[in-house]
């Protein structure tokens, strides 16, 4: 297996590549859920991995219990949902089937996920060959090595939507603001504290806005 990559420079165009895999003849609108949902998918369990080892070290037994998660809000990932289940089944007819029971397991042990979270990779037309080859891929980035979680997984986000959105031309802006543009809209607004609310950001998220008591904010994501 290949070693684990980081998320340095070219992070976010590393997994780009990894769902041009899937695309085959899909058009980009339809494998747009299944990549952003696979990209979810791998970053909670890469944080659950990490605090799981963190409390197996720490001998006491708690490895099990959601509430050393939740009180770092962290997912709590069960078992038969974690990354490395599934990656283990990646080449098998049923891993379409897998990634779908996964995603409705952590639904049904993290009520705030409930009805979210996409559970279509079993259906026919998903070449599950594909599919299988992007779970490899994923498995070998590692989500949560450098810099800030949510700064990971927003930033890989917002490349892949701003992909997505090339692709689809016009209908694109439905889903996707481009970064410019919220700064814009921020340096005009000039907030000095709270969240500015963007309702076509990746997730819906809030921009988290950063600034000392006499200096404009700036959105980090």
């Amino acid at each position: 297996m290949a070693e684990k990559n980081t998320a340095d420079i070219g992070f976010e165009k590393q997994i780009w590549n990894a769902a041009c895999v899937l695309r085959g003849n899909l058009d980009a609108s339809e494998y747009k859920n299944v990549v952003l949902g696979l990209i979810f998918l791998k970053y909670i369990s890469d944080r659950f991995e990490e605090k799981y080892k963190q409390l197996v070290a720490d001998g006491d037994g708690f490895e099990e219990d959601q509430d050393e998660y939740l009180s770092e809000g962290i997912f709590y990932v069960p078992a038969g949902a974690r990354w490395s289940e599934i990656a283990a089944k990646a080449h098998t007819p049923e891993i379409g089937q897998v990634i779908d029971n996964a995603m409705r397991a952590i639904e049904k042990e993290n009520p705030r996920l409930k009805d979210i979270l996409p559970k279509n990779f079993a259906r026919p037309e998903l070449d599950k060959r594909r599919l299988g080859d992007v779970v490899d891929l994923f498995t070998n980035i590692q989500m949560i090595d450098s810099g800030s979680e949510k700064d990971i997984l927003g930033r890989t986000y917002e490349y892949c939507l701003s992909m997505f959105a090339e692709q689809e031309g016009k209908r694109g802006g439905e889903f996707f603001t481009p970064s410019c543009v919220v700064r814009t809209l921020v340096e005009v607004l000039q907030p000095f504290r709270g969240r500015v609310y963007d309702p076509c950001w990746p997730g819906c998220q809030p921009h988290h806005l950063e600034a000392g008591p006499d200096e404009p904010c700036h959105p980090r994501h």
